[in-house]
């Protein structure tokens, strides 16, 4: 029996829903929980070549993917490396649920256009403010997220033969 007193949803909302879901920092998060999210999202467009962010810039917000590709780069001397291509359903700029966090690559619009969503930093505060569930399980998911980056760092670093010191990192 449904509960009279419950929120209903449009199929717009649903949608949009279903798509955050889709998405490993929204996951475990509920229709409910989600809704506080519909008035923190931003539709931006970007051209190709167009640069998101820069890396080192403070993380002011995280992008979700709607429509285009989106090249994440980190810089080597005087050139550019490609450490991921995050295309529709993907996001990047994970690290602005932290607090006082830099960006550490750059975002670069590959596709002709990108259509984005944007949740800027001080929405989550927000969020995670006054709902400490959600905080916890949007960081559940994103400590997740880290720990699957750090296996596939140390299975590239195996199968590179120990090209750099991974003793580095630590320093």
């Amino acid at each position: 029996m449904n509960n009279p007193f419950s929120k209903t949803f449009s199929s717009s909302d649903l949608e949009t829903f279903k798509f955050l879901g889709s998405i490993k920092l929204f996951e475990r998060l509920r229709n409910k929980e989600m809704a506080r999210f519909l008035p923190a999202l931003h539709s931006r467009k970007y051209k190709m070549d167009e640069v998101v962010f820069f890396s080192k810039d403070p993380s002011q917000a995280l992008y979700v993917v709607k429509r285009g590709k989106i090249e994440l780069t980190i810089d080597i001397k005087d050139s550019f490396e490609t450490i991921l291509e995050v295309g529709p359903g993907q996001a990047f700029g994970e690290n602005s649920l932290l607090e006082n966090a830099k960006r550490t690559y750059t975002a670069i619009v590959k596709s002709e256009d990108a259509d984005l969503l944007v949740i800027p930093y001080f929405s989550f505060q927000e969020i995670f403010a006054s709902n400490p569930k959600v905080k916890a399980k949007m960081m559940t998911s994103l400590a997740e997220y880290y720990n699957e980056n750090n296996q596939r760092l140390f299975r590239s670093y195996r199968s590179s033969f120990g090209f750099f010191r991974l003793r580095e990192m630590f320093e």
